[in-house]
């Protein structure tokens, strides 16, 4: 090859979703030009030697809230969230994160708002001030006919092509009603729906209960919410998905439970797809009973869950293949902020707090990807391939961003990890002061790092240098990035609407309910 790259990185053990293997790979004008075993004789205005490190996609993280007005209650809760696009991206990048899906919010008490203007004021909160490439999901709180219209646009128009909906928390939730015309009309458009699974009836139940005990501590909220009330908004959310045919995602997954009744439906040939976070793989619930409002930091919905059996349980479903993706559900809350984590001591005058007005969401979205290498790819419980599904290749493809992203191949975005050699790389403690965000705390403070990312490269540019513990891309670099439909819908069969005819010829869900 006579042209000059950009950029050539020498001496890589590439992983994708599919292999791993030794190679080189030559970037030129933001993009991967070429892949092959020995590209050395190359020439190229900036060499890396990856050392016989593995290089793999940047992340993707599916799931993040990042300058998310009044997470997670609606407009009229007193919360601030710690992080906006330029801090969120910044942590993204220093994490191995090159590309986050954020959430557009629809609120209730605005329905002059139309979802062409919930998508233009995030655009206004993102143009400019992130340093990773971004896309967004829609919240849909208000599905009223008028607003549903607009789902038509939602591809073509604004490139989103997912839609989140919650089954629980009072100013957001939608009745089963609501659920069903909301994905039936997702699915006529070729939109993803996102559903936060929990009854909140039997939330509700306890919370009163609770009350009557003055059980107000943190560690509280985490018996509000049994597992069983996710087990059974998992469950309703499938047979509703089945009733109209559509596939759905269900985020942040936290019980074993959940998981097999997700595996049964995939078991039935349903399109269920499933999504997890590294506290659900790595926490219990003991966070939630530290002492002086600590617990407050590791509040978050659904909880963490009490014993190891339930994090090997989360591990097996990565292994077996029921989780789709794994994202950090980055909701972050300062504890030195009025309006964060102590808005529950202050709003509740009790010196105690009050775990019902504590905002839910603890910080991750730096720490996600170097995780799962560290406790899935290091220890073996996760082979590369896997690490890779998981972390990058699949989000992309749930949420129409594949193969521009989540792949190494040739005119891909040239998004890349390159890890440290594994025996170049000291076990390091990690701290909050290690991190880029602008939370003061992580909920994972202490655990052993095996490995970090060495550089993140984005686009082809060196945007965090490992060796130098910097960050090196530009505040604005980061580009949004518009979305098709699923790569995983693109040839599914499905009915473009549940039509007079086929009422006359008596349809039902083609598949048996669970």
């Amino acid at each position: 090859m006579d042209s000059e790259f950009d950029t050539l990185i020498i001496n890589a053990k590439i992983g994708t979703a599919s292999e791993c293997f030794p190679g080189d790979i030559a970037i030129k004008d933001g993009k991967i030009f070429a892949i092959a075993p020995d590209l050395k004789a190359c020439k190229a205005k900036n060499v890396i030697d990856a050392e016989g490190a593995y290089v793999t996609p940047g992340g993707v993280d599916g799931h993040t809230h990042v300058d998310q007005e009044s997470t997670p209650g609606g407009a009229d809760y007193p919360y601030r969230g710690a992080d906006g696009f330029e801090t969120g991206s910044r942590s993204s990048i220093a994490g191995g994160t090159t590309t986050f899906i954020g959430f557009a919010m629809q609120h209730k008490h605005r329905p002059e708002h139309t979802l062409s203007d919930v998508i233009g004021h995030y655009h206004d909160c993102a143009n400019g001030n992130s340093y990773a490439d971004y896309a967004f999901h829609l919240i849909i709180t208000d599905p009223t006919p008028e607003r549903l219209s607009e789902f038509p646009d939602l591809i073509p128009k604004f490139g989103i092509s997912s839609v989140k909906l919650y089954m629980t928390y009072d100013r957001l939730k939608l009745s089963d009603y609501e659920v069903l015309h909301t994905i039936s009309s997702a699915r006529k458009n070729g939109i993803t729906p996102m559903i936060h699974a929990e009854n909140i009836d039997i939330i509700s139940f306890f919370s009163e209960e609770l009350e009557k005990l003055d059980l107000l501590d943190p560690y509280s909220h985490a018996r509000s919410r049994p597992a069983l009330a996710e087990h059974e908004a998992t469950n309703r959310a499938i047979t509703l998905s089945e009733v109209v045919n559509v596939p759905i995602l269900l985020v942040h997954v936290s019980s074993p439970g959940s998981v097999q009744r997700i595996r049964k439906g995939q078991g039935k040939g349903l399109p269920i797809y499933a999504e997890t976070c590294p506290q659900y793989l790595l926490l219990t619930d003991a966070g939630l009973q530290k002492p002086n409002y600590e617990g407050a930091n590791c509040v978050c919905s659904p909880p963490l869950r009490p014993s190891k059996e339930d994090l090997d349980g989360l591990w097996n479903g990565l292994r077996n293949g029921t989780f789709t993706m794994v994202s950090s559900d980055h909701c972050p809350f300062r504890t030195d902020e009025p309006l964060g984590k102590p808005v529950a001591i202050k709003d509740s005058g009790k010196a105690g707090g009050d775990w019902r007005l504590i905002p839910n969401g603890i910080p991750g979205i730096e720490t996600r990807v170097p995780l799962m290498f560290t406790f899935g790819v290091c220890t073996g419980r996760l082979s590369i391939e896997r690490f890779v599904q998981l972390t990058s290749t699949n989000t992309a493809k749930l949420y129409g961003m594949y193969p521009q992203k989540g792949s190494i191949m040739p005119g891909a975005d040239a998004d890349l990890i390159i890890w440290f050699p594994q025996d170049k790389y000291k076990p390091t403690k990690l701290t909050n002061d290690m991190l880029h965000h602008n939370c003061d705390y992580t909920a994972f403070e202490g655990l052993e790092m095996l490995n970090w990312p060495r550089y993140t490269i984005l686009r082809g540019e060196t945007v965090w240098d490992g060796e130098k513990g910097e960050v090196t891309g530009k505040k604005g670099f980061g580009k949004y990035v518009p979305r098709e439909k699923s790569w995983y819908a693109k040839n599914q069969v499905l009915f473009d609407d549940i039509t007079q005819d086929a009422w006359k010829n008596e349809w039902r869900p083609t598949v048996e309910r669970i």
